[in-house]
């Protein structure tokens, strides 16, 4: 699949190549985003470029990944999200926050318009959230964008060697007021 440039009132998700790997790579030199993201720790210039030059192109071309960048319309950039396929009809949406950006609803608000592209252009019907318990600030995130927290995963996240526990949510087509490309039948208690 070709890159593709989603934008809001206050965004452009756009993806990233290697004119933007000084800028990920200073960005990426927050200790918060090393502590609660599975980035490399320490983030040396080497991950910068492999991540603009290789991984983001290689994920839009297989459309196994489809990375933005998210962009204040003046060009800075304020975070990343990802938004990473993982069985047939299901992806799951991973982003940060610039320090300098943070608070400000700028990944709210480019998770909603990825889900939404996700949902309309590619035919996903779930997008699954997981974080580290405690990452409060990505909770944060994912109900603002609608997302149900459906519970703790024991031992479901691998973040620089250990095992941790983690969130997970789910947000759907008809969370959004969309259609599903499939039927669903929700369980009945």
């Amino acid at each position: 699949m070709e890159p593709v440039t989603l934008t809001t009132d206050r965004l452009v998700l756009r993806t990233v190549g290697p004119h933007d790997t000084q800028t990920v790579y200073g960005a990426a030199q927050d200790p918060d985003i090393q502590r609660w993201t599975t980035v490399p720790s320490p983030y040396l210039p080497e991950h910068a470029s492999g991540f603009t030059e290789q991984l983001v192109p290689d994920g839009w071309a297989q459309g196994s990944m489809f990375t933005f960048g998210v962009f204040l319309t003046g060009g800075e950039l304020a975070g990343m999200l990802g938004l990473t396929m993982r069985s047939l009809g299901v992806a799951e949406v991973g982003f940060w926050a610039a320090k300098e950006h943070r608070g400000q609803g700028y990944v709210t608000e480019a998770t909603l318009s990825a889900c939404r592209w996700i949902f309309t252009e590619v035919g996903v019907d779930r997008v699954e959230w997981r974080a580290e318990v405690g990452n409060h600030a990505s909770r944060a995130v994912a109900e603002r964008a609608g997302f149900t927290v459906e519970g703790t995963l024991r031992s479901a996240i691998n973040n620089k060697g250990v095992r941790r526990d983690c969130w997970v949510g789910s947000l759907l087509p008809s969370d959004l007021g969309l259609p599903s490309t499939a039927p669903y039948l929700p369980a009945r208690s």
